[in-house]
């Protein structure tokens, strides 16, 4: 239950800091900015883990490009 609660913690703190970065407004609500950042999280620890499972701080980094990287997708297919 704490993973998930976590995970959405994590993932509302990602979705707002890739808000605030990315350059130009991105209109979404609270649900679509927790799964924007748990999705940021998922691909970069995809691109990233290598078999850790520690908190670093470039972990933390990388989910907010991740983040970022899912903002600009949705945007090129014309979703946002």
């Amino acid at each position: 239950m704490l993973n998930i609660i976590g995970a959405i913690v994590g993932g509302l703190i990602v979705g707002i800091l890739a808000r605030f970065f990315y350059p130009g407004e991105v209109d979404m609500g609270w649900l679509a900015t927790i799964l924007l950042g748990v999705g940021g999280s998922l691909v970069a620890g995809l691109v990233t883990s290598r078999g850790h499972r520690d908190f670093h701080r470039a972990g933390c980094l990388a989910s907010i490009l991740g983040a970022i990287v899912l903002i600009l997708v949705g945007r090129l297919l014309g979703i946002g």
